[in-house]
């Protein structure tokens, strides 16, 4: 039977999905299977409240994304980027109204002021599926300044970890003067993962 909401996916089709594409570019993608619906309603929770202009980082098969429209974020009120042409497309088919661009995180301060999703003050939320753990603290820097300068004052960076400690690297957080929080575990994820939020400590 056809799946009557196109925004759904079943779990199946998306795990299936991501492995596939994990397995072409395993440097590119932060795990082998994507978010699970657990973590991603931790995500969306984490946000400010009432949030509204929300960024998502590295949106997978659009498990997280699915969880934002859920939680009332308006897909008009919406950038997601994906740098993975085939699960760009997906998300593209899935979230026809949100901006969904194939586009490096790098590159997200110039992106939302093009396509005019972001409000006067800035983004709400920005929420990031990318594997920062992975990372060297340079590109963590590059991406992570890049988001803030899209974040309205008291605006938060949600990110979640399969690591068991912040995966922010300490000399960015001190770089960019961020306060992190940890928001819980989602045991129910296939891995385990930790949510965390980062704020301005001027903020």
């Amino acid at each position: 039977m056809e799946n009557p909401d196109p925004t759904t996916m079943p779990a199946i089709t998306s795990q299936l999905t991501f492995f596939r594409e994990w397995i072409k570019h395993p440097l590119q993608m932060a795990s082998v299977l994507p978010s699970g619906r657990p973590l991603a309603r931790m995500m969306a929770a984490a946000m400010p409240a009432k949030a509204r202009c929300v960024i998502e980082l590295g949106a997978g098969t659009g498990v997280i994304t699915e969880a934002l429209l859920q939680h009332g974020v308006s897909a008009a009120q919406l950038l997601v980027l994906e740098m993975n042409a085939t699960l760009h497309a997906i998300l593209r088919r899935r979230f026809p109204q949100a901006q969904v661009l194939c586009a490096d995180a790098r590159h997200v301060h110039e992106l939302a002021l093009r396509t005019g999703v972001l409000a006067p003050t800035g983004a709400d939320a920005i929420l990031s599926s990318l594997g920062l753990l992975a990372m060297p603290p340079a590109l963590q820097h590059d991406i992570v300044s890049a988001a803030l300068a899209v974040l309205r004052p008291g605006g938060v960076f949600v990110q979640y970890t399969y690591g068991w400690r912040s995966p922010m690297h300490e000399q960015v957080q001190r770089q960019l003067r961020l306060r992190c929080t940890r928001v819980g575990m989602v045991w129910r994820n296939l891995p385990p993962a930790q949510v965390y939020t980062y704020v301005r400590d001027d903020d």
